[in-house]
């Protein structure tokens, strides 16, 4: 995985026969009072480790596209203007910043269900952001959220319930717990596998240290504990690589075990 070209919003890596563009939309502070330990109560104190922008964790929002030069996915939206914040809905400045026509997109995979992940599938001006679209792929468990303004995909969603090819290196694999539908997307190269998902790590300078932290928003915190456990184990063998939503954007990089948890290591400096 080499860094090839980056800018305000993107950074394109070079993976094997593919290129993987991750697209910045944005930031959104939290307080620290969501995440949660194995009791489901907010945490007394955050380790020395953990940044905070005045009082609040801030959490990177990322969306990643993956081609061959041929075909295309572009994994997760961003927010659009859902949350009407000017700190978000970056995504379509992103595109257009790395050189990628929204009219090219066919396919978009969703990790979830929630509003920074999937909205960004209309523009702020009520108009479809990817006018040649094809197909949604998401989590069968979260497929509710197409009513309202997103009620025009519900005829092209492919709802996941198992892991399902949807193309020659990307496969989608359900991973349930922060939401019903909660998916991920293994990318396969040449040269290695990249795990992309949504909000498996949340605040990752605490996280990946201490896996068993939760998240208020995980809908059922023990099964997405143990889903994060699982994909962790994975990503520590060689030659595997994750891309995060709320990693610090880019938010490629590999994972290493490191004491009782894991050590993340950036394939590229910070943007935004």
């Amino acid at each position: 995985m080499r860094l090839i070209s980056s800018g305000r919003h993107h950074a394109t890596f070079e993976f094997g026969d593919l290129q993987v563009v991750s697209l910045r939309d944005g930031y959104i502070d939290m307080p620290p009072t969501r995440l949660r330990d194995e009791d489901g109560c907010a945490l007394d104190e955050l380790p020395a480790a953990v940044p905070l922008v005045g009082d609040n964790l801030r959490l990177a929002v990322n969306a990643f596209f993956v081609t061959d030069g041929t075909r295309s996915v572009l994994i997760d939206t961003g927010a659009s203007d859902v949350w009407h914040d000017p700190t978000m809905g970056l995504i379509y400045d992103a595109l257009d910043e790395a050189g990628i026509d929204r009219a090219q997109v066919t396919d978009v995979a969703i990790t979830h269900k929630h509003e920074d992940h999937v909205s960004g599938l209309i523009t702020p001006d009520g108009s479809e952001a990817f006018g040649k679209l094809e197909r949604v792929w998401i989590g069968a468990g979260d497929t509710s959220v197409f009513t309202g303004r997103l009620e025009p995909f519900r005829d092209r969603l492919v709802p996941v319930s198992e892991a399902v090819a949807i193309n020659d290196w990307t496969t989608a694999i359900p991973t349930p717990g922060h939401t019903p539908g909660h998916t991920v997307y293994q990318v396969r190269s040449g040269t290695g596998h990249l795990l992309v998902w949504g909000d498996t790590v949340h605040v990752p300078t605490l996280q990946f240290e201490q896996p068993n932290i939760a998240w208020e928003f995980d809908g059922d915190q023990s099964q997405a504990r143990a889903a994060r456990a699982t994909l962790l184990e994975q990503l520590a063998r060689p030659h595997h690589f994750v891309a995060g939503a709320h990693l610090d954007s880019p938010g490629i990089a590999r994972v290493t075990p490191s004491g009782d948890g894991y050590a993340l290591e950036y394939l590229a400096p910070p943007i935004g």
